[in-house]
């Protein structure tokens, strides 16, 4: 049976708590679809290839961390949104966005799935923007883990090489966890208690940084470490509503 796509939206905005949070763009339903929807795909970044991936699923509402619309907005439609748009529109697919929202849930959030796909015991936050937590601090039982255990756990889990400075202690203790693009808050992530960094894309003054704050750090791509919330969502709303689910992967090195 259908879902209204009003109550999941509604569900969608409750869960991760929206208003919260001064975002980059807007989160929610930024494209509109149909009323009714029995089947929701989940992805990444909006882009035509995903778009395209989900007219051929036939699903009616697309859930993104990465929407179509930063900033103020645009000033005008140009030739690449008017095709992502109008995929959208043939299809009759709605499109929403999650950003921030889904990057700090402590259940949901790819930062909380990351830490405790690595084997985390005890969470706690820091990497406040605007006055929210958005990042993790895993802590690993006992002694913690050796550094290169870690480092291969995390290739592992993300299924993406990992670009790393080794300039922490020879264990881990704790980890700070800020999914995407977060190299600047190195200095945060030492200043709380962190033997190493965990992001995704790294910034070419993450070395210095790395060095300068005496913690490892460990990039393993924006996208990869961004695919469990978007998922864990998709499958929540299979679960709350008995809607069908496609997490759609476009794969991206960086």
């Amino acid at each position: 049976m259908p879902a209204s796509l009003n109550e999941i939206l509604a569900e969608l905005d409750r869960l991760l708590e929206i208003d919260r949070f001064r975002d980059y763009g807007p989160n929610g339903l930024q494209v509109p679809g149909p009323g009714e929807i029995s089947a929701v795909a989940t992805g990444v970044s909006a882009q035509v290839e995903l778009f395209e991936l989900a007219a051929a699923e036939r699903v009616q509402l697309l859930v993104v961390h990465h929407g179509l619309f930063w900033g103020n907005g645009f000033e005008t439609v140009d030739a690449a949104l008017k095709r992502r748009l109008q995929i959208l529109f043939e299809a009759n697919i709605g499109l929403a966005a999650y950003h921030l929202p889904l990057d700090a849930h402590p259940e949901l959030g790819n930062n909380a799935l990351l830490a405790r796909g690595l084997g985390a015991h005890e969470l706690s936050r820091f990497a406040h923007h605007e006055g929210q937590p958005i990042g993790i601090l895993a802590r690993f039982a006992g002694e913690g883990v050796p550094i290169a255990e870690l480092c291969e756990r995390v290739r592992e889990l993300t299924g993406h090489d990992t670009l790393v400075f080794d300039a922490g202690p020879e264990r881990v203790r704790v980890l700070g966890i800020v999914s995407g693009a977060a190299s600047d808050l190195v200095p945060e992530a030492a200043a709380a208690g962190a033997d190493a960094f965990l992001t995704g894309e790294p910034a070419e003054r993450a070395m210095a940084l790395a060095r300068e704050s005496q913690l490892h750090y460990i990039a393993a791509g924006h996208y990869a470490t961004e695919t469990f919330g978007i998922r864990r969502l998709g499958e929540h709303l299979a679960q709350r509503f008995g809607v069908r689910h496609a997490f759609l992967d476009v794969p991206n090195p960086v």
